[in-house]
């Protein structure tokens, strides 16, 4: 169960939001807009959001740019993750990873197996660490985005949650110089 220290601080962070699809737009794109909504409900800020087709070099794309922006210290996914032809996000994203966080999709699929039954077999939600970046990709329904924000993402991007949490793991990188995430090429 999840335990809040009442002696730790809130500590905001840079939250990027991706819709992977071929058919929404911003007024359409309800999983982005719950997304948004929780992030910003919880305290945090939105850093960016966009809508790109199932593609895997436009995601790598626009997820290495967040990646290596000193502004971004989380991205969300929402789409991509089922076994159709054009579900490509887990296979865009796992080659950028630093570390696979393992946990994300097995917590997330156990969730969801008890709002969806054994369908939730078919999500390959993925989670992994990148340049001190975290990426958390879940699938495109509103619902999932929900289920993975209420039951994994508003704990883990707390520095308030105990035992541990993953704003101590992004501010170890930012603190410890030898540790520090690359700069935008931009500023080379």
């Amino acid at each position: 169960m999840a335990k809040v220290s009442k002696d730790a601080v809130f500590q905001p962070l840079n939250i990027a939001i991706l819709t992977v699809s071929d058919s929404r737009t911003i007024e359409t794109d309800t999983s982005g807009q719950a997304l948004q909504d929780l992030l910003t409900e919880a305290g945090h800020q939105l850093a960016d959001r966009k809508i790109i087709p199932d593609d895997i070099y436009t995601m790598r794309a626009v997820i290495s740019q967040w990646i290596a922006s000193k502004d971004v210290q989380v991205v969300l996914i929402s789409g991509g993750t089922g076994f159709t032809g054009r579900d490509n996000t887990p296979q865009a994203i796992t080659p950028l990873f630093d570390k696979h966080i393992e946990g994300f999709g097995e917590l997330f699929r156990q969730l969801s197996f008890q709002e969806i039954g054994t369908s939730t077999i078919q999500s390959r939600a993925v989670g992994g660490l990148a340049n001190a970046t975290l990426i958390f990709a879940m699938p495109g329904s509103t619902n999932a985005c929900k289920t993975a924000w209420n039951g994994i993402l508003k704990f883990q991007l707390d520095a308030r949650q105990r035992p541990c949490n993953f704003v101590a793991l992004i501010n170890r990188f930012n603190e410890d110089p030898n540790l520090r995430r690359c700069e935008s090429r931009e500023s080379q």
